[in-house]
Parts: C-alpha cells; sequence; structure tokens
C-alpha cells in the first residue's frame, strides 16, 4: 500500500469509529418507567411536556426510546406496588412526580436512578440529602411548597381584605400538606385571620367539603398543589364558581376558569425533567446532578371570574400580576 492508500484508510477508520459509536447510540432502546400519582387524562399536558423535552435531546418513543406508564390515579395507596412494578421491569431509570410518587418510587428502589419531575421540598420531605449534593439515585427539580401556599394565602388575604375566615383545600394523603398547613397556620396568624383546613381525599368527596366551608361562611379558599387535586383542577374551579367561593391554587386551577394562582410553570418544569433524564441515561450519577430550584413564581388573576363572585380585586394587587384576564 503505498503512502496515499495508508493515510485515506487510517482516516477512513478514525472517522468510522466514532460513526459506529453514534450508529450504536442512537439504535439503543431506553427504557423509562413513569411513575404517575394522578390520572393519564389530568395529566395529559405534562406528560406531553416530558415527551417535548426528551424529543429535544433526541429521545422518540417508538424510535429509541420505550416508557412504562403506571397511574394511580389519585389513589396514593397504589403508588408502593405500580413502583415495584417498574422495577420488576428492569427499567433504566423511573420519572415521577410530586412527593407521594418520589418516595414510593425511593422505597421501592435504592439502586435505579429516579428523575423527580416536581415535588415539594425534596430536602424537609426526605428525598434528598440537599440541594446541591442530592446523593443516593433521586435527582430532578423541587420547590418550597410551605413557603409557597403561605404567599398564596398572603395574597387572597389582600384581594379580600376583609376577610376573617379562610380555609385550605388539601390532600392529607400527601407527605407534603403537613409542612404547607403548618406555613399557612403561621401566616394566618399574622394576617389575624380564622383558618383551618379541609380534607380531600378524591373527587367524590369535593361537593361535601365545599358545602362544608361553605356552612362555615369561608371566605376565601387556598387550593394546594397535589397530584389528585391538579388532575381534577376543573372541579375544583367550577366548585369554587358554583359555591362563590373567591381561591387562589396553581395555574391548572386558574387555566380552568379559577379566580387566582400564584404558581410555578408546570409544563415548563416537565419539559427541564427531559435533562436529567437524558445527562442520566449518558452515564452522570444522579447523586452527582445537583437537584434545581424552581424560583420564578407566576401570579395571575381572572377578572372574569372576580366580576361573577362580585369582587373587585385591589389596584395595587392588579399592578403586580403577571398576567390579568379581562
Amino acid at each position: 500500500m503505498d503512502r496515499r492508500a495508508f493515510i485515506g484508510a487510517l482516516a477512513g477508520g478514525l472517522l468510522a469509529a466514532p460513526l459506529v459509536a453514534e450508529a450504536q447510540r442512537v439504535s439503543e432502546v431506553y427504557r423509562v418507567g413513569f411513575l404517575g400519582a394522578a390520572s393519564p387524562l389530568g395529566y395529559a399536558p405534562f406528560v406531553e411536556a416530558l415527551r417535548l423535552g426528551l424529543r429535544d435531546l433526541g429521545y422518540v418513543e417508538g424510535k429509541n426510546l420505550a416508557i412504562e406508564y403506571r397511574w394511580a390515579e389519585g389513589k396514593y395507596d397504589r403508588l408502593p406496588d405500580l413502583a415495584a412494578e417498574l422495577v420488576r421491569q428492569k427499567v433504566d431509570l423511573i420519572v415521577t412526580h410530586g412527593t407521594p410518587g418520589t418516595l414510593a418510587a425511593k422505597q421501592a428502589t435504592r439502586t435505579i436512578p429516579i428523575v423527580m419531575a416536581l415535588s415539594g421540598d425534596a430536602v424537609a420531605n426526605g428525598l434528598v440529602a440537599s440541594f446541591a449534593r442530592p446523593g443516593g439515585n433521586i435527582t430532578g427539580t423541587s420547590f418550597f411548597f410551605p413557603e409557597l401556599n403561605a404567599k398564596r394565602l398572603e395574597l387572597l388575604k389582600e384581594a379580600l381584605p376583609r376577610a376573617r375566615r379562610m380555609a385550605a383545600f388539601a390532600n392529607p394523603d400527601n407527605p407534603a400538606t403537613a409542612g404547607a398547613l403548618k406555613a399557612l397556620d403561621q401566616m394566618a396568624g399574622s394576617l389575624t385571620v380564622d383558618f383551618h383546613s379541609v380534607e380531600v381525599r378524591g373527587p367524590d368527596e369535593f361537593p361535601g367539603a365545599f358545602s362544608a366551608m361553605v356552612q362555615r361562611r369561608v371566605e376565601g379558599v387556598v387550593v394546594l398543589d397535589d397530584g389528585m387535586l391538579i388532575g381534577n383542577a376543573r372541579k375544583v374551579a367550577d366548585l369554587t364558581a358554583k359555591n362563590r367561593l373567591p381561591a387562589i391554587g396553581f395555574k391548572e386551577y386558574f387555566d380552568a376558569g379559577g379566580l387566582m394562582a400564584y404558581a410555578v410553570n408546570f409544563p415548563k418544569i416537565w419539559r427541564r425533567a427531559g435533562f436529567f433524564v437524558d445527562k442520566i441515561l449518558k452515564g452522570t450519577k444522579p447523586a452527582d446532578l445537583p437537584v434545581e430550584q424552581a424560583s420564578k413564581f407566576d401570579l395571575v388573576i381572572n377578572l372574569k371570574a372576580a366580576k361573577a363572585l362580585g369582587l373587585t380585586v385591589p389596584q395595587s394587587l392588579l399592578q403586580r400580576a403577571d398576567q390579568v384576564i379581562e
């Protein structure tokens, strides 16, 4: 072989090696388990956001990605068995959401990586050791759940300056609820309002819970983030309107016609989960991926809903809102 042919063959071999490696990587089908605490219908926008985030990074279902879905339908006692099913399937990674889902996944495996698309305070709830160094097999995105809900109560009181009786609409089966209610109690004390929580474990309990609030002459409601409640945002919004109860909650409640929301952008954060999945599938350990903290919260106000409630929202609050619907 002459010198030119030898150099050509060598160059061809050097170029071929990475191309072969890349082809092998692309042709590999990754198996991801999805542990959903709520229902597929209620969480469809978030799952689609996750798919988009994965697609952005080259992962497409049916090509190089297979997702095993398991849904608890808001029945959190089913989560441990569903998580165990995914472990038996020997998935490469588990994506879940919320404190109940993440706790169930953590209890099911200490070796399979877990990405929490979004969860309440992951340190306070014992999901990770710290945000900077999560340790173990869990990473993802978290937010300060108690402080968020305390701020919601403060904003609702500003919208209803004469209100003296407030309530929280909450799922007691969610371990994150206790910390949020404690923060709400403390905020209620500083605002000198009477405050109590109304517990619901499923949508069949909604009508009775709202009747109880009306009987107690509740003047404002804080709707806590919870997989079951988010998945039934439309029902919550319809009942607050029907019972003429001003309320503040998550963005999906607002989008369903609710009065106010002070919340993180769930679809955006779920799309970000694709980043963590990609890093882990490419070899990074969850323990080495710092947990990100949602820090941007939007205040949105629905003046149409306010008018239906006979409520005049103070101008000072409207001026601070990120979005106002006329």
